[in-house]
């Protein structure tokens, strides 16, 4: 059959791509650390120093990802090869199906394994700690934050990544005011980032008894956590320090307890909380460490020479500026307006299909395009 021929040749031309993934993946030094650190962790006082032994332990479990995945990735390959040869040699045409499923499948997560590779940046390896603002608008925005929310949850989830609450607003009515949560994972903040900006959805509102259309805005803020060992002077005259209760819904987001603090940088009048611990002093620690992360994320992206020439003006959310609109009426789509890339099905998007949007993020970035 054509088709099997046209399959067949095409297979053929990716083997050489797996064995530059797996270079560009340095797979054979992978292995070999794997070995060194689980010898490590055998050791009898390997857990003396908890906080060492989980960085080592989830070292071991990343790296060991990377290498199951591209052998994952090669078995795939190999299998469609066999049942290319097979169906050729038995001139079967019923088991094409099922092999256009199976090359269909590989492409994807050819791609998505080469894609990984172009995240080089300083902190793409990095934790990710995500901020949700609503925009004008009410409880219709509110809705639209707790909706975005629910998004990133999900496709963190999908993604193996843990999601920890730092900080969570109610709505007045109902939705979320604003929310920080920390996503952390291999690449969680490489992916991540391409996500940072103003979302706008366009719908009926369920909170309009005229049933209009409305549209809303809620920005997404994208930063690194950075490590400890990351030196960022912050003079305690130019920070402002509240405390403040916890609040959750129903309580189940975080713990109620009147130790929550909302750091505010005056030279900037960026505002960072945290209400996820139960201690103040923890809650400080962490909140401190997000007002790093945010002023040196804003340092690498505005090419400063250093933190104190960041502005205060140019933190403000631009409303107009949307990085993607979400359209539930009077037709369902999802567009990135840098890189063009749409997506009919709003429903998986909303559930966490994202990874079309940030692989096409990548590549753009990847070819200077953005």
């Amino acid at each position: 059959m054509l088709e099997y021929d046209e399959l067949k040749v095409e297979f053929e031309g990716y083997e050489p791509e797996l064995k530059e993934l797996a270079g560009a993946l340095d797979l054979d030094n992978l292995k070999a650390e794997i070995v060194k650190l689980e010898e490590q962790s055998a050791q009898p006082d390997f857990w003396n120093d908890v906080e060492n032994s989980q960085k080592i332990s989830q070292k071991i479990g990343e790296d060991k990802n990377i290498v199951q995945s591209y052998e994952k990735l090669r078995e795939s390959y190999d299998d469609v090869m066999t049942m290319l040869e097979l169906a050729q040699e038995e001139d079967d045409e019923s088991m094409l199906p099922e092999i256009q499923e199976l090359a269909k499948h590989f492409r994807t997560e050819l791609e998505s394994q080469k894609l990984a590779t172009l995240l080089s940046g300083e902190f793409d390896h990095n934790n990710a700690i995500l901020t949700f603002h609503a925009g004008a608008g009410g409880t219709e925005a509110q809705d639209w934050v707790e909706m975005l929310y629910r998004m990133y949850n999900h496709w963190a989830e999908q993604h193996g990544m843990k999601v920890t609450v730092l900080d969570y607003l109610d709505g007045e009515e109902a939705g979320i005011k604003s929310a920080s949560i920390l996503v952390e994972g291999r690449n969680a903040y490489g992916y991540l980032k391409s996500e940072n900006g103003v979302h706008r959805l366009v719908r009926v509102s369920p909170f309009d008894s005229s049933g209009r259309r409305h549209t809303s805005f809620a920005s997404v803020e994208v930063m690194p956590e950075i490590n400890e060992d990351i030196d960022i002077e912050i003079s305690e005259d130019e920070i402002k320090m509240d405390v403040y209760r916890a609040s959750g819904a129903g309580g189940q987001k975080v713990n109620k307890t009147s130790s929550a603090v909302r750091i505010t940088h005056i030279p900037t009048g960026i505002v960072c909380a945290c209400q996820t611990e139960r201690s103040q002093h923890q809650n400080r620690e962490y909140a401190m460490r997000m007002l790093k992360s945010k002023l040196l994320e804003i340092k690498e992206r505005e090419h400063l020479d250093k933190i104190s020439d960041i502005k205060g003006e140019q933190l403000q959310i631009a409303w107009g500026a949307q990085i993607r609109s979400y359209v539930f009426m009077p037709y369902t789509m999802v567009k990135d307006h840098r890189t063009g890339y749409e997506m009919g099905n709003i429903g998986a998007v909303m559930d966490g299909d994202l990874d079309g949007f940030i692989n096409a993020y990548l590549k753009a970035l990847s070819l200077g395009q953005i």
